[in-house]
């Protein structure tokens, strides 16, 4: 080859070289402009409204029709109805230490609701039993009982990692208006638990209102064994109201001074925030304004009057908070979850739960399955129904997700990221099964079916929930290949759990026609 040839080949090759080169450096430029765009892109704002033994039938949207609730309702149409959702407990706080953890409280030995009191000695145990009416609640004969100290201890253990934890080291504001119930004692008290501010209580319940306050109606509920010991409470102690874990004094109605404390939280923040918004309603004591129980007038039972009055109003509150969203343009930046902590208190007579069998304490539907709304504006399907069965502490693993929490440290998550679900359709199952577990009754669900044991009783149902939705009739002996492998499921669940932090003090039995269910409390 002559020397012309060889020179133009070599520039030939030196300008493809140049070009490839700034072809790459320009694809360069062009990632780190995406990463950096995406680096300061704002994560989205999170709310999580939760409620307190809200019924999936108390909402007009299932069919109450007794009452409308226009609000609640509206997060629903505007987003996502999980119309299978569950808690991962039957009671408020096991269900709620399974939400702010992500995983079944059951794995940590807290199985039980936390008790403030227990029987002292076998003589107050036999006078309980035998002179005192508190069916559907039996006595528990228990080998041993807490001191002053554990019943104090009881709560959130400290070395579990929580989501305002996680979320503040991702740069989020945190706060939490409204009930806690996951421990009273200094070292379990909502400040240690990574939330920037907190207003409400630490236990199962406070007074909405100062008793006999002008304007307000009382209801108290005879029939139900509990009520005297929630009307006992008072606000003391637990049920005191604190902010930022320094008691106060409150006199407003705790349902609107909760949405007065969240929009007061929210119009601070400059970063992205997490609030937690811990509605008490509808858990008694039964009170409610006098506005409200005049609109409902029409209801005639009195306890179902102040109890779907006290809805009217939280129904209301919820309606201030999305329109203060809507409003500062915030819709758009913020993912708003609904959820109850579990099904409705049967035991109070308030509400029935519609067709669903059982309620509060049991594992069975009325129990254990909740409304749960998501929405997103601009970002999720509005109006979308997602009927493959889902559990509440997911809400934890997608707002992980969408805020951006490095999530590879936590080992033992069982929620699950919902996004690709509703978003890109994917298909399968969130879960293969979910689990419930406390003490004697056992359960756990598949896509379809149902499986209930109680090791006390010896006694095992099984229910397909695609035909029998309500848990009519038991299929056992019709399904034995089923029941053999959910039971085993089960078993290897149950196999890695520890013993229960504390016991419980009481069963609860619910009956249903011949059938006699028994649950630990």
């Amino acid at each position: 080859m002559s020397v012309l040839p060889k020179v133009m080949l070599a520039i030939f090759l030196f300008n493809s070289f140049c070009s490839v080169l700034a072809q790459s450096e320009l694809d360069l430029v062009d990632t780190h402009s995406l990463q950096r765009e995406k680096d300061t892109e704002k994560s989205p704002n999170v709310i999580v409204i939760m409620v307190d033994d809200l019924s999936v039938a108390d909402i007009s949207l299932n069919g109450n029709s007794l009452i409308e609730t226009p609000n609640i309702d509206r997060i629903a149409k505007q987003g996502v109805n999980f119309t299978n959702a569950y808690v991962s407990s039957p009671v408020c706080s096991p269900s709620r230490a399974s939400f702010i953890t992500g995983q079944y409280a059951q794995r940590f030995g807290f199985q039980f609701q936390m008790h403030e009191r227990y029987p002292k000695s076998q003589l107050e145990y036999l006078g309980f039993k035998w002179f005192v009416k508190s069916y559907p609640w039996i006595p528990k004969k228990m080998k041993e009982i807490p001191n002053e100290e554990q019943i104090l201890r009881q709560g959130l253990p400290n070395d579990i990692k929580t989501l305002p934890q996680l979320l503040k080291e991702v740069g989020y504001s945190t706060g939490l208006i409204g009930k806690w119930h996951l421990g009273w004692h200094s070292s379990n008290e909502p400040c240690n638990y990574g939330f920037d501010y907190q207003y409400g209580f630490y236990g199962s319940h406070s007074l909405y209102v100062e008793e006999k306050s002008k304007g307000y109606v009382d209801q108290k509920v005879k029939k139900d064994f509990t009520d005297k010991h929630i009307w006992k409470g008072q606000r003391v102690g637990p049920h005191a109201i604190y902010k930022n874990c320094e008691v106060i004094n409150e006199s407003g109605y705790l349902t609107d001074r909760i949405t007065e404390e969240s929009i007061e939280f929210i119009a601070h923040q400059n970063s992205p925030f997490f609030l937690w918004v811990s509605y008490n309603a509808p858990h008694s004591p039964f009170q409610c304004k006098q506005e409200h129980y005049d609109k409902v007038a029409y209801i005639n039972d009195p306890i179902k009057r102040v109890y779907n009055a006290m809805i009217l109003s939280l129904d209301e509150n919820i309606g201030r908070l999305l329109d203060y969203l809507e409003d500062n343009g915030l819709l758009e930046e913020t993912v708003v979850f609904f959820m109850s902590d579990n099904g409705g208190a049967e035991y109070t007579f308030a509400t029935d739960n519609g067709q669903l069998k059982g309620g509060k304490i049991t594992d069975l539907e009325g129990g254990v399955k909740v409304p749960f709304f998501m929405m997103w504006k601009g970002e999720l399907p509005r109006g979308l129904q997602y009927d493959k069965p889902i559990v509440a502490m997911d809400a934890f693993t997608t707002i992980s997700e969408v805020s951006g929490v490095d999530q590879s440290d936590l080992t033992e998550v069982d929620g699950v990221n919902l996004l690709p679900f509703i978003k890109e359709q994917k298909s399968g199952y969130p879960h293969d099964y979910i689990f419930w577990q406390r003490g004697i009754s056992r359960a756990v669900r598949d896509e379809r079916f149902k499986l209930l044991i109680n090791d006390l009783l010896q006694d095992t149902v099984l229910f397909d929930l695609h035909l029998d939705p309500h848990e009519t009739k038991n299929v056992l002996k019709d399904n034995p290949e089923k029941a053999k492998q959910l039971m085993s499921a089960l078993n290897q669940w149950s196999a890695t759990l520890p013993e229960p932090m504390w016991p419980a003090v009481i069963y609860y039995e619910f009956m249903d026609g011949g059938q006699r269910y028994l649950f630990d409390q």
